[in-house]
């Protein structure tokens, strides 16, 4: 056989490999437990790290706020040295909303060795531990809540045991960019950490989504959280890591009442939110990043290549691995975007997405060495931690 029938048959193997082998990736059923009411609600704090996001917050603060929960709970946004005014909009909206009591704080810059983020979560969860709740919800500042949000959470992590329930809200599908490249990012997330992998009792694959994490107090002293993961640019697997390394259950899932308010109608806008952290994924290593750019040159590329070099080559064994190669792989992306209520005429063009991405890694190596690595906000992380291990 030629060099391209090689290629087309070798990326065909990976893809039934993926199919069968990868913790069914491609399903969307990962959805949060229907569980009875517990016996006792206990309390819960909320926690919002908050940077600049004044234009958010009138969209996803009062869906906290107006939380139906039968215990008791209250909100602490944590102002990251905002400069649109953050704090003052969070307390006009508690004004004007009523619900939940709201606490708003700002620490100041963080420490040496710590990410923005992480070290606003610090300071909000020593703020809401003086109360001692029972229950953490982390939750990002764009992220909006149905009323039923946080009951549905408890009821899951009490009836079932779990230290960490986390949801991967439902991201913004509406401008011609977000339609092509948002369900497939969170369609390489689930490649990458299979849900059904991570929902194991005694599992090792750990992750989390970190718009919606509802962590038991008790599992974040025992994990040191989040001194542990302070400089992890990559938060919320890094999260998810630790919890279970210090023995904690932990449940990640599709959401269906969380969802992302925060827009991306740019191309430039979504390689920016991918850029400032892919590299930080491969753990800043040149090896990993090539291994990587092979891996989805192969998986995504090769299908459609090969395809049509078969077909112009006179290659049937080409053509034909590479056009069931690319046809398990659309099949594969059909449930993602049926979640996201997305045409599935879009599925044929995942290789096309693949390759933005590709693009998007190797241009997040390239900030990194230029010193721009996992810049946000205004923040640039020199030479961050992807997800330590210790």
């Amino acid at each position: 056989m030629s060099a391209v029938a090689w290629i087309a048959v070798g990326s065909l193997v990976s893809w039934v490999w993926l199919l069968l082998g990868q913790g069914f990736f491609w399903r969307t059923d990962q959805r949060l437990p229907s569980r009875a009411a517990p016996e006792r609600w206990p309390s819960v704090a909320v926690v919002v790290p908050a940077r600049d996001e004044a234009p958010m917050l009138p969209v996803s603060l009062p869906s906290l706020l107006a939380q139906d929960y039968p215990g008791s709970a209250e909100v602490f946004l944590v102002d990251d040295c905002s400069k649109d005014g953050t704090g003052d909009v969070a307390r006009a909206l508690s004004v004007r909303y009523g619900g939940l009591p709201l606490t708003v704080v700002s620490p100041g810059e963080p420490e040496p060795g710590w990410t923005g983020k992480l070290w606003a979560v610090r300071h909000g969860i020593a703020l809401a531990r003086a109360g001692e709740p029972e229950y953490l919800l982390l939750t990002d500042a764009d992220i909006a809540h149905e009323p039923d949000s946080l009951r549905e959470l408890v009821a899951a992590a009490e009836t079932g045991g779990f230290d960490l329930v986390s949801q991967m809200a439902r991201l913004r599908v509406a401008s011609v960019w977000e339609r092509l490249v948002v369900p497939a990012f969170v369609y390489f997330f689930s490649q990458l950490y299979p849900f059904r992998w991570i929902n194991r009792e005694r599992g090792r694959t750990a992750a989390a989504a970190g718009g919606c994490v509802l962590l038991r107090t008790e599992a974040a002293v025992r994990a040191g959280v989040p001194d542990s993961i302070r400089q992890a640019v990559i938060d919320d697997v890094s999260l998810a890591r630790v919890v279970r390394r210090s023995g904690g259950r932990i449940w990640l899932g599709l959401a269906d009442r969380v969802d992302s308010v925060r827009p991306y109608p740019c191309l430039a806008d979504l390689w920016r939110m991918v850029a400032r952290s892919a590299y930080a994924q491969l753990r800043h290593s040149p090896p990993v990043l090539l291994a990587t750019v092979l891996g989805l040159a192969l998986v995504y590329l090769a299908p459609p290549v090969t395809l049509v070099a078969g077909l112009l080559g006179g290659s049937a064994v080409a053509a034909w691995a590479g056009g069931v190669a690319w046809a398990v792989m659309a099949g594969t992306y059909m449930p993602m975007l049926g979640y996201y209520r997305q045409s599935l005429w879009l599925a044929p063009l995942l290789p096309f997405t693949a390759l933005l991405y590709l693009l998007m890694t190797v241009d997040s190596a390239v900030r990194h060495y230029r010193g721009r690595g996992a810049a946000w906000k205004g923040r640039t992380y020199a030479r961050p931690e992807a997800a330590p291990d210790q």
